[in-house]
């Protein structure tokens, strides 16, 4: 008995170890089963997620590549200078020169084809060689040419299949900057990249695409993504092997998995929590990425892609308004402290500005010291200029420095259904007049504005062809000896006789200036002047001199060129510059002085009394002659204190020994006071008024005549036509 209760209980505990083994291998398997599943879920999972994101970045790999074609092709198809070159008969030397030879080794492109608006072939070049892009692409790149030809079209890119493989080409039309008349077929500019090795290499660097590559068919067992010709249809595929970080975590754990069951539902835990952790951290990169491509770095704020997306999602119904803003000032706040000190200015405008009034949606900065703000509401644009200004009304404190900037603002209000770039753009042509009106000022977009920047370019045209063709011409005025009397050398003027009449210097000097014309002007002039005092060999010649002309680093070398050229004494050339020069870059300014005083050249300090020379600077710079402006001898018969104020100026000049002409004499009693006060140098209708080169060349036959003096003439007998 007792034996039977013992083999009853052994086998009860038996069966009770079978059940409870077969328990837990029945449940070691489901586990196992169940994580297999989730391992096996997780694992297709991530490497799906890497694929679709490699697919992603290759789409964005090749718009962004063709972006940047487009905008390389833009850039150097609207461009002035560019669009005369072609047009004339140098087209191809400019070609080659600007385009042709770059295409040897330039990362941004392997060929550059310039195509006349007759369809004909200008340049093409390929690596710096000539050749046939009608053969290398086939026909259709004549019909890509032939839409681009278009003015005012955004470019054309598209892949075509070549002999080598695979070519993104964009098109654009050659055109000024701006177009007063709109050709019906322009010339075309055409830049293409060959899809190398290296570029994929660089592509798959940037996008993490290991192991990309092009073939002309998608293979099994690779990730692909279509290049596509203009009409969509493939041409050929990238290419590349799935990353398959899934699989690569699984191979690292398998081993755990296998030997350790216990661990599993840790490793499970472990792999939950490191799937959850890479997610978020993707998410967190995709959220980087999106901020930084629509953020300023240095302020945090929208930058101009980030404006305009912001603009575009505006309700067409609500009222918006943009104000751009410029910081007057901030250069200097640059040139003084450093860029360390202005990078924080800009920190505390932008936080100033984002809290400037109630009614501002977005801020942003779009580059240098310009922001731009964004208004939805119906508050008038005056308060929110004042807001604005408001800030600047008091000097910041940066660094432990006191510092002043103002602001000009520039206002442009959307009416109906305006674009964004539209809606900037109009803004931009308000703050550019409000920043030509002075500092601190606001000005509202009006349609005038337009209309004035077109007759502006229009005006400008003008001049590069009155420039061209000399139409502009020197009139010259005589420089009369205070003491006898006698003319002793001319000033030369540029006087411009427009088809509508005379347009005025104060008129299309400045614009010379601001549009860059001022060069080619100056020595149209210089070349002009002294072709016609080579016949008048006893008198000076002045001729004026554009501070801007006097800081180009090129200015000694072209007016000796230009000397040498006309086989002009330099011993008898005064250039006259204005006091400005002294203060917008002297330095430059020296340099070109020394070097031309080196040759023979004299200078002359025009305009005095009207600017802010000081007196180191007229020793620094030594003038040989300092012309008193007109306002200082008008004011001799209008201000009570006049003569003290003229005979000041000159005993300035004669303390530090430059002699001084008179401008502006108009009658007797001027000259008698200025002669009396030490000037020795008059100019005015007085003693002559501005003629052309056949009248000075007529008056000096006439003084031969009366058997005076050889070429020194007495002033009195020039002062009438």
């Amino acid at each position: 008995m007792p034996f039977n209760k013992t083999r009853k209980h052994v086998r009860a505990q038996t069966y009770s170890v079978i059940a409870v083994t077969v328990s837990f291998v029945a449940v070691a398997l489901v586990l196992t089963g169940l994580m297999t599943r989730v391992i096996a879920t997780m694992t297709l999972s991530a490497n799906d997620i890497d694929d679709a994101r490699a697919i992603n970045m290759t789409d964005t790999a090749i718009a962004e590549f063709s972006e940047r074609l487009g905008a390389t092709t833009r850039d150097n198809a609207v461009w002035d200078d560019a669009y005369a070159a072609i047009g004339s008969l140098e087209a191809a030397d400019f070609a080659y020169e600007n385009w042709g030879k770059t295409s040897e080794n330039y990362p941004l492109y392997d060929g550059a084809i310039v195509v006349g608006p007759d369809g004909g072939t200008i340049s093409a070049y390929a690596k710096g060689q000539p050749f046939q892009p009608s053969v290398y692409f086939g026909d259709a790149f004549r019909r890509q040419v032939e839409a681009a030809a278009s003015p005012g079209q955004d470019p054309l890119v598209n892949f075509f299949k070549t002999k080598n493989g695979v070519a993104l080409v964009a098109s654009h039309a050659l055109q000024p900057f701006e177009i007063s008349t709109k050709p019906a077929q322009l010339s075309v500019l055409s830049f293409y990249k060959e899809i190398t090795p290296e570029v994929l290499d660089a592509l798959a660097d940037k996008y993490e695409l290991d192991g990309l590559r092009l073939q002309s068919a998608p293979e099994p067992g690779l990730l692909s993504a279509p290049i596509k010709d203009k009409k969509g249809i493939p041409i050929a595929y990238l290419v590349w092997p799935s990353g398959a970080p899934g699989n690569a975590v699984l191979n690292e754990v398998h081993s755990d998995v296998v030997a350790a069951a216990s661990i599993l539902a840790l490793f499970l835990v472990a792999v939950l929590l490191a799937g959850a952790s890479e997610a978020t951290r993707l998410r967190r990169l995709a959220e980087t990425a999106r901020f930084e491509a629509t953020h300023d770095s240095l302020s945090g704020l929208l930058n101009r892609h980030g404006l305009l997306n912001a603009l575009e999602q505006l309700e067409v119904s609500e009222p918006v308004s943009l104000y751009l803003i410029d910081l007057d000032g901030f250069k200097a706040v640059n040139d003084a402290w450093g860029h360390a000190v202005g990078d924080e200015l800009i920190r505390i405008v932008a936080n100033a500005l984002r809290a400037c009034h109630p009614e501002i949606l977005a801020t942003a900065r779009l580059g240098g010291d310009e922001f731009a703000l964004v208004q939805i509401g119906s508050v008038g644009h005056r308060e929110i200029e004042k807001a604005i200004l408001a800030l600047f009304g008091a000097p910041f404190r940066v660094a432990g420095r006191t510092i002043e900037v103002g602001a000009s603002i520039g206002v442009a209000a959307r009416t109906g259904n305006v674009a964004a770039l539209e809606l900037l753009r109009r803004a931009d042509m308000a703050l550019y007049r409000a920043k030509e009106n002075g500092k601190a000022q606001a000005v509202v977009y009006d349609i005038e504005l337009d209309r004035e920047r077109q007759r502006v370019a229009e005006l400008e045209s003008e001049l590069r062809t009155a420039i061209d063709s000399g139409t502009i011409e020197p009139a010259f005025q005589p420089l009369v000896s205070a003491l006898t009397g006698e003319v002793i050398g001319l000033e030369a003027l540029a006087r411009w006789r427009g088809a509508a009449g005379n347009i005025s210097p104060e008129v299309f000097i400045p614009l010379a200036e601001r549009s860059g014309l001022i060069d080619a002007l100056g020595v149209h002039m210089l070349r002009t002047s002294i072709r016609h005092a080579k016949n008048w060999p006893d008198l000076a010649l002045s001729v004026n001199v554009s501070p801007v002309q006097l800081c180009n680093p090129d200015f000694a070398a072209n007016v000796i060129a230009v000397l040498r050229g006309g086989d002009f004494d330099p011993n008898r050339l005064t250039l006259e510059i204005t006091e400005g020069v002294l203060m917008s870059n002297p330095e430059q300014a020296r340099r070109s002085i020394d070097q031309l005083r080196q040759v023979g050249i004299k200078f002359a300090l025009d305009d005095f009394g009207c600017g802010y020379a000081s007196i180191g600077a007229l020793r620094q710079f030594g003038f040989d002659r300092m012309k008193i402006d007109r306002s200082l001898v008008s004011g001799l018969e209008e201000n009570e204190n006049g003569i003290e104020v003229l005979r000041a100026t000159v005993a300035l000049a004669t303390a530090l020994d430059i002699p001084v002409t008179a401008e502006g004499i108009e009658n007797p009693h001027q000259a008698a006071i200025l002669r009396d006060i030490g000037c020795d140098q008059f100019q005015g209708y007085l003693v002559g008024k501005p003629m052309s080169a056949d009248e000075i060349s007529r008056k000096l036959t006439q003084e031969e005549v009366r058997g005076g003096s050889g070429n020194l003439h007495s002033g009195d007998k020039w002062n009438s036509a």
